[in-house]
């Protein structure tokens, strides 16, 4: 792993045509409150292993990513660089650590920074999203290889969904407003992937705090796709999470070895 510049390479023909290389930013610079006291979210461990090399690993699993740059707390970016050291990880990926900002948006911005010329699709996932399975990685990278300008993976949503009128004082009742349309709805998760230009511009032009990069991209006005998500990719927020993420990663090591 290094903090230094990576030199450029030629892109590598797939499947008769040229390959856009592909790098991966995995904001981790979050406290996690919701997961209560201790350690950032990113550094709670799963299976005695952190979460956030999961998520790592999950990204370097695909053989279009050969780049992965971890934005970690600014106070905890020698502990993230010295936590990859000590893992292995695959030797075909490079690692880079950057201290991250105030905000996802900032850390995100930060990765991107970073980020060498020569890497013209951006992938950005969540570090609280350890075990999204490679194939998701390679569906999103492969739709914007096909010309898509952003990309998510997304799963249609399994209950009803109510649209309310927010409460004066937490945990008051809330009147109904609207009930909308279920089969139009999607549940967004990550990594989401970008041609790089065009994150960059979303990151220089949309200010307010947003809660992902697909919708900076929607603001300036262009198309965001959707191709299929997995269960397995769920955000690991509250203890329940955790509870459930560990039993997947059970049987995963039960069944595929993993």
């Amino acid at each position: 792993m290094s903090d230094e510049p990576l030199p450029q390479s030629p892109a590598q023909p797939v499947s008769g045509r040229t390959a856009a290389r592909t790098a991966a930013v995995i904001p981790a610079a979050g406290r996690g409150v919701r997961l209560g006291p201790g350690a950032p979210k990113a550094l709670r461990t799963l299976g005695g292993t952190p979460m956030l090399i999961h998520a790592v690993r999950a990204m370097a699993d695909s053989r279009a990513v050969s780049l992965v740059v971890v934005v970690a707390p600014p106070e905890g970016a020698a502990e993230v660089r010295t936590l990859l050291d000590a893992h292995a990880l695959p030797d075909r990926t490079e690692f880079v650590v950057v201290p991250g900002g105030e905000t996802r948006q900032e850390s995100v911005k930060l990765g991107l920074d970073a980020l060498p010329p020569g890497f013209d699709i951006v992938l950005v996932h969540d570090a609280a999203r350890p075990l999204v399975p490679v194939d998701t990685v390679d569906a999103v990278v492969e739709a914007v290889r096909d010309g898509a300008p952003a990309v998510v993976p997304a799963l249609p949503l399994a209950d009803t969904v109510k649209q309310v009128e927010p409460a004066a004082v937490p945990g008051e009742p809330e009147p109904v407003v609207a009930t909308p349309d279920r089969s139009l709805l999607r549940a967004v998760q990550t990594p989401q992937g970008f041609d790089r230009a065009t994150l960059v511009r979303a990151h220089e032009t949309v200010t307010d705090n947003v809660t992902d990069d697909a919708s900076m991209v929607e603001q300036l006005g262009l198309a965001v796709v959707t191709v299929p998500g997995h269960e397995e990719a769920f955000k690991v927020t509250r203890p329940l999470d955790l509870v459930l993420a560990e039993a997947v990663l059970a049987r995963r090591r039960l069944n595929d070895g993993f």
